[in-house]
């Protein structure tokens, strides 16, 4: 933090701030008033239960039109001494182009050996196990709801913005190519979703969807065994 603040070219847009608290804690409304205010954005509407709430960062995403969203599994290498500067080149280059998010919280290493068998025996993306951390980089507009009065969505600023967004994500691809995704946070368009959300994990999902659903009566996007299906899940593809 020092050697930030004694640049003249570098800044804090705000002060930084790291806390922990109990996991049993993570969606407790009142702990949260009580030890980290502002952490958390009240629902101020009238009559509102005091436990919705929306994390304060967050807030902007509410109804947000997306441009673009990817993530990408950081493997813990890049945090040995050799590769530190590669990867603060890459996160140097990323920002060129978009912003950049670190979520440590959802990479896996460092966690007890409980928890990580835990976690391997879940159909994720085994990479999550050996990530340090999930980079996200999104963007997206204001609320642009069809029929919604004064607001359509802007086609040439979403192109541009995803564009943006692809480059920086591939300034960091560079360094795990084979990273893998978070499926709840990542691209509509990604691309080998497969082995991307799942991995290794996916011949087994896919034999289970065949088993307990064989004529494909549940779709989602990018679901296990949605490969069989059109973009709208309504007509099966000849195999």
């Amino acid at each position: 933090m020092q050697w930030v603040q004694a640049r003249q070219d570098c800044r804090f847009s705000e002060a930084l701030r790291v806390f922990a608290l109990p996991a049993r804690h993570f969606w407790d409304a009142d702990y949260f008033r009580r030890h980290l205010p502002g952490v958390l954005q009240n629902d101020e509407r009238p009559g509102a239960s005091p436990d919705h709430v929306v994390w304060a960062g967050d807030k902007e995403e509410a109804g947000w039109h997306i441009h673009s969203y990817q993530s990408l599994w950081l493997p813990r290498q890049l945090l040995d001494e050799n590769a530190l500067s590669t990867l603060a080149g890459a996160l140097f280059a990323a920002s060129r182009h978009w912003g950049v998010q670190l979520h440590f919280n959802k990479g896996m290493v460092g966690a007890s050996p409980a928890t990580l068998a835990a976690c391997r025996d879940t159909a994720a993306n085994p990479n999550m196990l050996g990530a340090f951390a999930l980079a996200i980089v999104a963007g997206g507009g204001a609320p642009a709801y069809p029929g919604m009065p004064g607001r359509t969505p802007n086609a040439a600023e979403a192109r541009a913005d995803a564009q943006r967004v692809g480059q920086a994500m591939a300034e960091l691809k560079r360094l795990a190519p084979d990273g893998g995704a978070y499926v709840s946070e990542s691209d509509f368009f990604q691309p080998d979703w497969q082995d991307a959300y799942w991995g290794s994990n996916y011949a087994r999902l896919a034999a289970v969807k065949r088993q307990y659903d064989p004529h494909g009566l549940f779709f989602v996007h990018h679901g296990a065994g949605s490969e069989a299906w059109s973009a709208d899940g309504f007509t099966p593809l000849a195999s």
